[in-house]
């Protein structure tokens, strides 16, 4: 019998691609001290915290994942890629992921395998998939910050944690493209959607919702918080009846821009507002370096023509202005783009992050994913899951 030494730990891992630095922040409601298998010293040194505090250790490539290998890249027949799926038929595209039963003759594995592989060649009925981890060539940094002590139980075996599997699982490393191999998110272009009519009847009677859970909404706040500076002018793209800012940032000059009079009437942060249709007209009536902050939240899935509105969004903002993106697993059913709905959650912070990067007008990209919290017990999804809706954020900086 044992007594277990336990908390709740958010452990943040941290990486740096070639066009972006990234950090996926996973929490873990209760840490076992004894039982759970941490990477390096990093456990030893976590128990040892106070409420606040955190422990860093960084790791060469190849430690916290598989190393990479070559026999992992696998070519085979494209008639070994089953193109039918719950009864809709697919399109590969290079560049994406998909789970490994989707080919699972050519790679060894049974069909309800979902372990993700991408698509990095196809060629005259040959395609080619690497099966490798997507985070196997990169050094990572892990750090671990206490944030409960909980009570001590009394233990007589049970599960564990396998902390470098839980926060390297399930899609981090997704999010970047592969060497000289653009991910083809863009075909057709502009994109289209299940509902292709015209937004301006479907947003015409107001709809007070939230997008997020309580939690989630907090998380993306003080990500707000931590990233504007009070007394900027910031524009609020694609608003709605809140604008999910802190209360630190009330000297901030807001301006609205969104699909409905109403609700842009009811968000008190606005000090300005305009009624505009992105997808009809893409540009931006705005002047050039209006801005020196832009946000858009749990609204970029919805863009027809992104590429058009990221390099609306870098003319309105001074040199070196931020533009944050934030979204997460929930949207207005055909009304997102139709790949939305089937790119795997990371796929979609891949393709938010290839909108900053392929614009070529903002630098210093970042990404950051916020997972695993607890969902507040009186949310009316509490049944569904008891985890709070996932934050995921791109930002960067208008080129100077």
């Amino acid at each position: 019998m044992q007594r277990a030494n336990r908390a709740s730990i958010e452990f943040s891992l941290t990486w740096q691609s070639g066009r972006a630095r990234h950090c996926e922040r996973l929490y873990v409601p209760t840490v076992d001290f004894w039982r759970d298998i941490f990477p390096g010293e990093l456990g030893a040194v976590t128990a040892a915290l106070q409420p606040g505090q955190s422990a860093t250790e960084t790791f060469d490539a190849g430690v916290l994942v598989p190393a990479h290998e070559d026999r992992k890249i696998i070519r085979f027949k494209e008639a070994q890629f089953d193109r039918v799926q719950g009864g809709r038929s697919l399109t590969p595209r290079l560049g994406r992921f998909y789970p490994q039963g989707f080919a699972w003759s050519a790679l060894g594995c049974f069909r309800g395998d979902y372990t993700p592989f991408r698509l990095v060649g196809l060629d005259e009925g040959v395609m080619v998939a690497d099966t490798n981890h997507p985070l196997a060539r990169f050094p990572l940094t892990l750090a671990a910050t206490y944030v409960e002590k909980l009570g001590p139980i009394e233990e007589r075996g049970g599960t564990c944690n396998h902390i470098a599997e839980a926060v390297t699982n399930s899609g981090p490393g997704m999010q970047i493209a592969y060497p000289d191999v653009p991910t083809d998110f863009y075909t057709p272009y502009p994109l289209p959607r299940q509902d292709d009519a015209g937004d301006a009847d479907y947003y015409r009677l107001p709809r007070m919702v939230a997008h997020l859970d309580a939690t989630a909404i907090a998380h993306v706040t003080s990500l707000y918080g931590r990233l504007l500076a009070p007394g900027t002018r910031v524009l609020d793209l694609m608003s709605s009846w809140a604008s999910h800012l802190p209360t630190a940032l009330h000297s901030c000059t807001v301006t609205g821009l969104g699909m409905n009079e109403q609700e842009l009437r009811a968000n008190d942060r606005l000090a300005r507002w305009v009624v505009h249709d992105l997808n009809l007209k893409p540009s931006l009536p705005f002047d050039h370096g209006q801005f020196e902050a832009a946000v858009c939240t749990a609204s970029i899935e919805y863009l027809t023509r992104p590429r058009e509105v990221m390099s609306e969004v870098a003319r309105v903002l001074k040199p070196g202005g931020i533009f944050v993106t934030t979204f997460s697993d929930r949207w207005f059913p055909g009304k997102e783009i139709e790949a939305w709905s089937d790119l795997h959650r990371f796929e979609r912070l891949g393709y938010v992050h290839d909108l900053y990067a392929s614009s070529g007008v903002f630098d210093d990209l970042h990404t950051e994913t916020i997972r695993g919290w607890p969902r507040p017990a009186d949310d009316p999804h509490i049944r569904q899951t008891v985890t709070s809706d996932p934050v995921l954020a791109v930002w960067g900086r208008a080129r100077r």
